[in-house]
């Protein structure tokens, strides 16, 4: 049987709920990278290239020719993919452009003539990263670019690790699926640069890849890293770790599709956690059964069982309630709740606070939201979903206030009079005689 560790809800340790930080001593080597490409710009990029990738092009922006051809030849050889790709992006731009519907300008007047606003504002240029490893996250390229293009941003490029050209070495080139995926998403620019110098470069400039205001995408430790230590020159989505489905289940659930969700986050890294909480003892061991009858089967089992050994978790509740509170504290970046529709499922959607995304029934599974259902797969971990959410057009927009006064009212006199008594009690002359001047 699959050692997954079974334990009664009281007896789960302080530490399951504390923010899981695997240290991986990348600070200096980051750091160093950094450094050199805000000094040498392009060279260091060519250095690193030579050094990590599998490829140093001549130049690093990639031709607009080789990503529409990306397209048509994914069209051509892979229909179902190119299909399943578009869907993708429809229901991610749609999503995104309802969220954006959602940041409102007003102008309101707080006191006679004192008149207060807010306008929100897509940041001029965005960055986003797309890694490229053995198997390249072509929907990463949706998750990103949606949200963007959709708070309005000016521009929208994206950095990728490069692959040789299949015609000429010397040019610029990357993973096909992910150029086929960026064209059909609207990126306006594509530069073949991966890693943290791609990081960097979108933070600092380069001679070739431009400066971003804000630098989105998932990517491996150096990556996150670059995104820590760059975060004040350019904004970021979040510093995400390993990932994480937590679900709640009743008696109602199919132990067969529990254990699917499990898997398929357990899947990603041996560092994922997959975590049932239930009150059904019986439901438990049928989904620990089922952990081991579909590892055997699973091409990935060998990734997939190291994470459920080593972080895997059944917890047993004394209630729904109880598993939800629960829920809460761990703060996961994916929660279901696996009941039927009705009163007890409706109750517990709307108790449940800290999470990444919520997925509400036996038919929500978490894959859903990882692909196709307009939700951002981008998601906080390690407990950061009680203080954020995901990747939204939230991270592409910057909020501002503006004010207007009328000269002679009421309101302005009360407020330049309030101004220069606070600016003198803290000893800011300058500041009280700006404000009392104007009276």
């Amino acid at each position: 049987m699959t050692a997954i560790k079974t334990v009664p809800a009281a007896q789960l340790p302080a530490a399951f709920f504390e923010p899981r930080i695997f240290e991986k001593d990348t600070e200096a080597t980051v750091s160093d990278i950094l450094r050199r490409v805000r000094t040498d710009k392009d060279a260091a990029l060519h250095e690193f290239a030579r050094k990590f990738d599998r490829a140093d092009p001549h130049s690093f922006q990639i031709a607009q020719s080789d990503l529409d051809c990306a397209v048509r030849r994914l069209e051509a050889e892979n229909a179902a993919l190119h299909g399943a790709l578009c869907y993708s992006h429809d229901l991610a731009l749609r999503f995104a452009l309802k969220q954006r519907e959602s940041f409102t300008n007003f102008e309101a007047e707080l006191e006679p003539g004192i008149i207060t606003g807010q306008r929100t504002i897509a940041v001029d240029r965005a960055g986003l990263y797309v890694p490229a490893g053995r198997f390249p996250l072509l929907s990463t390229v949706i998750m990103a670019s949606a949200p963007a293009i959709a708070a309005g941003c000016g521009e929208v490029v994206l950095c990728t690790p490069p692959r040789p050209h299949p015609n000429d070495k010397t040019l610029p080139y990357a993973d096909e699926g992910i150029m086929a995926a960026a064209a059909l998403c609207g990126v306006h620019r594509v530069f073949a640069c991966g890693g943290a110098q791609a990081i960097a470069a979108m933070a600092y400039g380069t001679e070739s890849i431009p400066r971003c205001d804000v630098i989105v995408g998932p990517g491996n430790k150096f990556v996150a890293e670059a995104k820590r230590q760059v975060y004040g020159t350019a904004g970021i989505d979040m510093i995400a770790g390993p990932t994480e489905v937590f679900i709640i289940a009743d008696s109602t659930a199919n132990p067969a599709w529990i254990a699917a969700d499990m898997l398929a986050q357990a899947e990603h890294d041996p560092d994922a956690q997959a975590v049932l909480a239930t009150p059904d003892a019986a439901l438990a061991r049928n989904v620990s059964a089922e952990l081991e009858k579909q590892l055997a089967a699973l091409a990935t089992a060998e990734i997939a069982r190291t994470s459920i050994e080593r972080h895997g978790l059944i917890i047993i509740t004394d209630s729904l309630e109880q598993a939800a509170r629960i829920a809460d504290k761990k703060a996961p970046e994916h929660l279901e709740l696996a009941l039927e529709a009705g009163p007890a499922l409706d109750a517990l959607a709307a108790s449940v606070r800290n999470y990444g995304s919520l997925f509400i029934g036996h038919g929500s599974a978490e894959v859903l939201g990882d692909y196709a259902a307009g939700l951002n797969h981008t998601l906080p971990t390690s407990t950061s979903a009680r203080f954020t959410g995901g990747l939204s057009v939230r991270c592409f927009l910057k909020t501002v206030t503006t004010l207007r006064t009328k000269g002679e009212s009421a309101g302005f006199h009360a407020s330049a009079e309030a101004a220069s008594i606070l600016g003198e009690t803290e000893g800011l002359a300058g500041h009280a005689h700006a404000a009392r001047i104007r009276l």
